[in-house]
Formats: C-alpha cells, sequence, structure tokens
C-alpha cells in the first residue's frame, strides 16, 4: 500500500540503475510510483549485471491476482551456452496482495496503466519501479515541453548573472 521511489544514485550506491525508460515521463503522468521484484532466470541476472535490457515498450499488468512485465527485453547472455532465455518473455512481478488488488482497482479506471520506469539492482536483487500513468494528450507535451524550456532559460540567465 505505499508508493516507493528509490533515491538517486547519487544518494545511495546500493542502488545500481540497470535500465531507465525516459519516455515515460513524455508520454504520461507518472501519478505513483511502486517498487516491485521481478522473477528471473540465471542468465537474465547476467544479462542485466552486463546492463542488456530496454524497457521502451513495455508495461504491467495484473492477471488472476498477479501481476507481469511485458515486453521487456532483456539481451540473451552471450555466455550462456545451450541454457539461453527468450528475450522478450512475460516476466512475474512480486508485491504484496495488497498492492496489487489496489493496482487492479486503478488500472481499471479510464486511461489508467501501470509504466515500468527502471530496472535497478538493490541489495543484489533486481527491482522494477513502476507508475501508475496516465496519457497525456498531444497539448500537454507540449506544455511540458515550454515549461522545461522556460526553466533552462530561467537558470541560464541566473548563471549569467551571477558571473
Amino acid at each position: 500500500m505505499r508508493a516507493f521511489a528509490p533515491p538517486p544514485l547519487a544518494m545511495s550506491q546500493e542502488f545500481k540503475i540497470i535500465a531507465e525508460n525516459r519516455q515515460a515521463a513524455h508520454n504520461y503522468h507518472l501519478l505513483e510510483k511502486y517498487e516491485a521484484g521481478v522473477v528471473l532466470s540465471g542468465t537474465e541476472v547476467k544479462s542485466l549485471r552486463a546492463g542488456q535490457a530496454q524497457l521502451k515498450d513495455s508495461y504491467a499488468i495484473v492477471r488472476n491476482n498477479e501481476i507481469f512485465l511485458l515486453n521487456c527485453h532483456i539481451s540473451p547472455y552471450h555466455n550462456a551456452g545451450y541454457a539461453t532465455h527468450e528475450p522478450d518473455r512475460t516476466r512475474k512481478l512480486l508485491m504484496h496482495a495488497q498492492e496489487i488488488h489496489r493496482l487492479d482497482g486503478k488500472t481499471r479506471e479510464k486511461g489508467l496503466t501501470l509504466i515500468p520506469t527502471r530496472l535497478y539492482f538493490k541489495d543484489g536483487r533486481v527491482k522494477c519501479e513502476i507508475a501508475l500513468a496516465k496519457g497525456k494528450q498531444l497539448y500537454d507535451k507540449r506544455e511540458t515541453e515550454r515549461r522545461r524550456e522556460a526553466d533552462r532559460e530561467a537558470r541560464q540567465a541566473l548563471k549569467q548573472r551571477s558571473r
């Protein structure tokens, strides 16, 4: 029932970010963030340690009171031999039943979805940060870009003024 966002990498050395979904903040309003464990095979963990993951088109769904990560690409480990994994397979996420039930109710609302924002190692285990998100319209994206540009110009003006 708790929303969780891990601290930035600079603040804590126990978090090692594997992959980030930067397009998520551009395409969606991120409402709440949650942390979930990921069920993986051994070769998938080795590929993640090498940084071979992509969250670009991935999303999460709730089925039968379980939560799954779809379209998350983890490249095959090149030294695996015959025991390789399928790169785009559906992976189960580990969360408390109460959290899954709550997310299931929220995703049934119109326009809400679950988007993974990043994969990272926390105390040697792979975690996935998923966000409850609502899709942005084109005018929302333009407004966000305008605001970002205005902030950038204000910072540059302050920097020049201090010189």
